[in-house]
């Protein structure tokens, strides 16, 4: 059913990473959601007013709170496919994380508000009653929304999508309530115990819950986190799979919407090769990730003197060294100014972000180690933060 819909809704389907092709799949899933979740409200509504269950009416709510939060995750997906303008150079892709948050305030108002409906039935309990058509359209709707679950999953994979992640989540957690519902209906028509109250309000707890980590999920992007290890990885390995790239660091990944990614980075190749062939390998391997990854890539070129034996041997020595302190520290654009009393080395020193010691107690560390093994020398040492994961 899902492949059916992809294939006659989204044109260019298996074309992920066009803009073009996030909107419409994020409208098909909108306007499924907001079918869905009316039909799901009306039925339930109508069974639960007529039985006097407050878990039902409630689970009829949480779907019409369904229902507008596929119509804001419809309308952040159409804005965010807005091309970019003077005012947003990058475009609007942000749109889609904003609508993805919304998403998780809404779910977590309707966990309160059926918290709050269960108390009160908790506190002034009242009969409910039990017919085939109370099972079978809470059953009708464990279905659909086992179906929605993965119908959403689905399409957030396919798109890389945190809204449709969100929304995904939320069907699974509606799958978990009104069987709950169901459960606790069974269990009081034969037992004659009213357990109404007490299934809506762990429901309740439940979606709350669940909104937090939604609200934590969806905000994350926003406050500008670390890119994924696989993407960083990919970037690094790719850089360094071209001939004459030494090495690669200071790697910045700027996200400013799902497929909107921007990267930059310094390359290092020998300073003894003809800078010109240099520059048009860097400027080869941008176009390679705007063509084939879909994302634009700013490369710095790094000479690296290759032929002196002596600043080879310590730059390999200083990189192992460093580790000692903390396996992640790395160094690059080593060199040395030789004086007739000593030798000022020059370099750069990436600090990972949770380590323990600051910048200045770093740049102490390094220089101590260094002069400790070749005494002639000062060390002239910049500390870089790294602004990507520390997992390598």
């Amino acid at each position: 059913m899902t492949e059916w819909l992809i294939r006659h809704f989204v044109p260019d389907a298996d074309n992920t990473t066009s803009p073009a092709v996030r909107s419409a799949t994020g409208q098909l899933a909108g306007i499924v959601g907001i079918l869905c979740n009316v039909a799901l409200c009306l039925a339930k509504g109508t069974v639960g007013v007529l039985s006097g269950s407050v878990s039902i009416v409630a689970d009829a709510v949480n779907n019409l709170s369904d229902a507008s939060s596929n119509i804001v995750s419809l309308l952040g997906f159409k804005l965010a496919s807005r091309p970019a303008d003077p005012e947003h150079p990058y475009g609007h892709g942000r749109y889609e994380y904003l609508s993805g948050l919304v998403v998780a305030a809404l779910v977590m108002a309707i966990g309160f508000e059926l918290v709050r409906s269960s108390i009160d039935k908790i506190l002034n309990p009242a009969a409910t009653e039990f017919s085939a058509a109370l099972v079978g359209v809470l059953a009708a709707s464990i279905a659909v929304k086992f179906w929605m679950a993965a119908f959403n999953r689905n399409l957030g994979r396919r798109i890389s999508s945190e809204t449709l992640a969100a929304t995904a989540i939320d069907s699974r957690n509606d799958v978990i309530s009104t069987t709950a519902v169901l459960a606790c209906a069974v269990i009081s028509h034969l037992t004659g115990i009213d357990l109404d109250g007490w299934a809506g309000l762990a429901v309740g707890v439940f979606i709350l819950w669940s909104g937090v980590g939604l609200v934590r999920d969806t905000i994350n992007p926003l406050l500008g986190q670390a890119p994924s290890p696989d993407l960083v990885a990919h970037i690094r390995n790719k850089i360094m799979s071209y001939p004459g790239v030494l090495g690669t660091h200071d790697l910045m990944v700027h996200d400013y919407g799902p497929g909107r990614q921007f990267a930059s980075a310094h390359v290092e190749m020998a300073a003894e090769e003809d800078p010109m062939e240099s520059h048009d390998l860097i400027d080869n391997i941008e176009q390679d990730f705007k063509t084939e990854d879909n994302l634009i890539v700013t490369l710095h070129y790094d000479p690296i003197v290759t032929n002196d034996p002596a600043v080879h041997d310590m730059r390999n020595w200083i990189d192992r060294a460093v580790k000692d302190i903390d396996p992640r520290i790395t160094i690059h654009d080593l060199r040395c100014v030789p004086g007739p009393t000593h030798t000022n080395v020059i370099f750069d020193c990436v600090r990972p972000s949770d380590l323990p010691l600051g910048e200045d107690e770093l740049r102490r560390s390094v220089a101590a180690i260094v002069s400790k093994h070749y005494p002639r020398t000062v060390c002239k040492i910049t500390v870089d933060e790294s602004y990507v994961s520390s997992q390598q």
